[in-house]
């Protein structure tokens, strides 16, 4: 099934979007996270349009092919989910379902929070419920050695050290920290070239920067989800401690929890198949 390119004009951007299946099916949408763009997802994207979904994938603010602004308050959460909530209300769909890994699993934690009523169920890979980690991060000194990426990308140089030798350093953290294989030549090139895009390194790390920054939904409150949720996570995620997805489940009313033990952070990539599987069952699944 053809894949096609779209534009739309959201929360004052420009959010480039790659869509696959028809309008008028459900709709799933796919959000990615650092470093990563749209091409993520493409296992996903098959899969889900083949299953009759209107599957959409967009590139988030400041990567790739969408619109770069400077600012760094520019990149506070909630106007990450208020780009994505717009982009659903171009859907004309009611609900949709939605999934999120990384960064884009933020996102997604935050629009479960903020508006449970737009999504039929959310699916979040390998990112904690926000009040977890901020609290494990203040406390665990585990995770705050595997975080010590998030200090380093404050730094105004941090640009300047991920760009140098083709960008290196990024090329060597998603190869390093995924199963050998996982990444391709070819995968490598396509990423490349998206972090390329003029400004789009910057706006990337502007994401780590505004959360340092600005206070985010999840500071106060009873901060409980109440969108049915399932949280799949590879054990082997060298950035976050398996233990912090256990305590997520606390902040759901209707929360379920897979754990894979031979994957990594990047289990989209190397798990393809049994992660599809698992979020196209919890769809399907009446309860």
């Amino acid at each position: 099934m053809k894949a096609y390119s779209r534009t739309y004009q959201v929360n004052g951007i420009d959010l480039h979007v790659i869509e696959k299946g028809h309008k008028g099916q459900p709709v799933i949408i796919f959000l990615h996270g650092f470093p990563e763009f749209w091409y993520g997802w493409q296992k996903q994207m098959e899969y889900f349009a083949e299953k009759g979904f209107h599957v959409i994938v967009p590139d988030q603010r400041g990567y790739n092919m969408s619109s770069k602004p400077q600012s760094i308050s520019s990149y506070r959460i909630t106007t990450l989910a208020e780009d994505i909530l717009q982009l659903i209300h171009y859907t004309g769909r009611e609900k949709v379902y939605l999934v999120g890994h990384d960064w884009g699993g933020a996102v997604a934690w935050t629009l479960a929070y903020l508006h449970p009523e737009l999504l039929n169920k959310v699916i979040i890979l390998n990112m904690p419920h926000p009040r977890v980690f901020i609290k494990t991060v203040r406390t665990d000194m585990i995770q705050m050695i595997k975080s010590w990426y998030i200090g380093f990308f404050q730094l105004p140089v941090a640009e300047k050290f991920l760009s140098m030798n083709q960008y290196r350093m990024i090329q060597n953290s998603l190869l390093h920290t995924s199963l050998p294989g996982t990444f391709s030549k070819a995968d490598l090139q396509q990423y490349r070239q998206a972090w390329q895009q003029p400004e789009a390194l910057h706006s990337m790390i502007n994401w780590y920067r505004a959360a340092m920054h600005y206070k985010n939904p999840f500071s106060s409150g009873n901060q409980q989800v109440k969108v049915p949720l399932l949280l799949i996570w590879g054990e082997k995620d060298k950035f976050l401690q398996p233990k912090m997805a256990q305590k997520s489940l606390r902040y759901c009313q209707n929360g379920r929890l897979h754990l894979i033990k031979d994957a990594t952070h990047w289990l989209h990539h190397e798990k393809s198949s049994e992660v599809n599987k698992l979020i196209y069952q919890f769809i399907q699944d009446q309860n």
